[in-house]
């Protein structure tokens, strides 16, 4: 649940990008969306009344420190709120787990010295995790830097279509920008953000707070669309190119070699001693997963209007031979296939070996249509089938392959701003209208999960005991 701040306003990228109604589908903006700040305690209560002992969310940095460093002063008011929202979790006996980075870069950063694509963020960064960790780390014992970096270099800095709206002008109509190198660039000033917060906590907090620190990272599953070579080659690196570009580092020291090879001197390099800080720099991964292409290899390349959207020279699709990789949605991008999250951890085990991971996303959603009737809505039928087998695979992955996964989010618990998408999708287990003051209603989605949490449901046949589901 990524929280808009309502109390005094600074400016954040995504706020600033979201204010330009033409790059959003429905031309709104997400100034008000759910109103939890206001509703936190209504929405906190729903949680409980569930099941689910834990909530997700994310600290607006900008909300913390208006003007995204220290010097610039601290906003008690919003030091406060987060205070009461983690105070009001506990209460009702609901872990926090926190994400220090949700996409909303402070505007003064980017204004001052251009944000992720300048070295001066990453102790800027550092500097608003250790006053988090100072503030709420008695408190929150799961803390989560970045929320799917990949997604940032990918749609802010190289498509445009997310903040700051970066990208070469032979991909989109964006005000600057080069798809070929800044990516990359923000990437690893991301990468390094995320090390030096995770240096910083494990030095001077863990030993006392004893908490744990990862990162989210979201990741398609490949299917290679032919029984060939090539195809297999293609889908390996669909996933270098998103998973192991933030993965690979942490695990390895160093980018993934397939980018290395394809990407050469646009890819910056880490130091000696900045590879050892990465290195390891993670308790736990957070894992999104909501879908999977199949994947092909490019076999014509043209060295001109590079961008890091074909670099990798794989062609992702969702169809095959006229027939759809999984079952469409009201979202574009996501074909529901639920055996791609099992596949996925597999393969993640076998690559990396991880330490005990989250699934930190997992979720499908609907076309927000003025026709439908609320009751209409709340029978959310798809939803349920598709949370029941995503467990069925994640449970088939711990049992049979010896994957360590230690707990499971829902996105979302309520309908919200889908960033680009705006309203026009639903992803909530939590029906939010909009036209009634934001009244909320439980769909049977949550109905589902409220069943299954207290050992009513099956999934795959087998009874779950939940401890898999829950944080240990």
């Amino acid at each position: 649940m990524l929280i808009f701040l309502s109390c005094e306003s600074y400016l954040t990228s995504a706020v600033f990008f979201g204010a330009m109604a033409e790059k959003i589908l429905d031309h709104s903006n997400g100034d008000v969306a759910d109103n939890f700040y206001f509703r936190y305690k209504e929405d906190i209560a729903l949680v409980k009344q569930v099941g689910f002992d834990s909530l997700r969310f994310s600290i607006s940095w900008s909300r913390i420190l208006p003007h995204g460093n220290i010097s610039g002063g601290v906003n008690q008011q919003g030091v406060d709120f987060y205070n009461n929202l983690i105070n009001e979790l506990i209460s009702y006996g609901l872990k926090p787990f926190v994400t220090l980075f949700h996409w909303d870069t402070p505007q003064a950063l980017e204004d001052e010295y251009g944000g992720f694509l300048s070295p001066k963020i990453v102790k800027d960064f550092g500097d608003y995790a250790d006053l988090c960790f100072k503030e709420f780390g008695d408190r929150v014992k799961h803390w989560i830097t970045l929320n799917e970096p990949e997604t940032v270099g990918e749609n802010g800095y190289a498509k445009g279509t997310h903040a700051p709206g970066r990208c070469s002008n032979y991909i989109g109509n964006c005000p600057a920008g080069n798809s070929a190198t800044e990516p990359y660039v923000a990437a690893h000033y991301l990468i390094l953000s995320h090390a030096t917060a995770v240096k910083l906590y494990r030095q001077n907090y863990q030993p006392s707070q004893n908490g744990l620190i990862g990162i989210t990272i979201s990741s398609i599953w490949a299917v290679p669309k032919f029984p060939t070579v090539a195809s297999k080659k293609a889908a390996s690196r669909a996933i270098d190119f998103k998973f192991g570009w933030f993965f690979n580092p942490i695990t390895y020291g160093s980018y993934p070699r397939s980018m290395q090879h394809l990407v050469g001197n646009r890819l910056p390099k880490f130091t000696k001693s900045q590879a050892e800080m990465v290195k390891g720099s993670v308790d736990f991964l957070g894992l999104n997963y909501y879908t999977a292409d199949y994947a092909e290899e490019v076999t014509s390349f043209s060295n001109t209007n590079l961008s890091y959207t074909t670099d990798s020279r794989v062609n992702r699709t969702k169809e095959k031979n006229g027939f759809p990789i999984g079952q469409p949605t009201g979202s574009d991008w996501l074909s529901i296939y639920p055996k791609g999250i099992r596949e996925l951890l597999l393969y993640l085990k076998k690559k990396y070996n991880p330490p005990p991971i989250y699934i930190t996303e997992n979720g499908v959603g609907d076309v927000n249509s003025s026709s439908w009737s609320i009751g209409y809505a709340l029978n959310d039928t798809v939803r349920v089938n598709y949370y029941n087998d995503h467990l069925s695979y994640i449970l088939e992955a711990i049992n049979s392959g010896g994957v360590d996964v230690r707990g499971y989010f829902a996105w979302s618990f309520l309908d919200n701003y889908e960033w680009e998408y705006g309203y026009t999708t639903r992803f909530g287990i939590t029906y939010v209208d909009y036209k009634d003051g934001l009244r909320r209603s439980l769909k049977n989605s949550a109905l589902w999960f409220k069943k299954f949490l207290r050992n009513q449901t099956d999934v795959a046949s087998n009874t779950s005991s939940l401890k898999l589901y829950s944080d240990q």
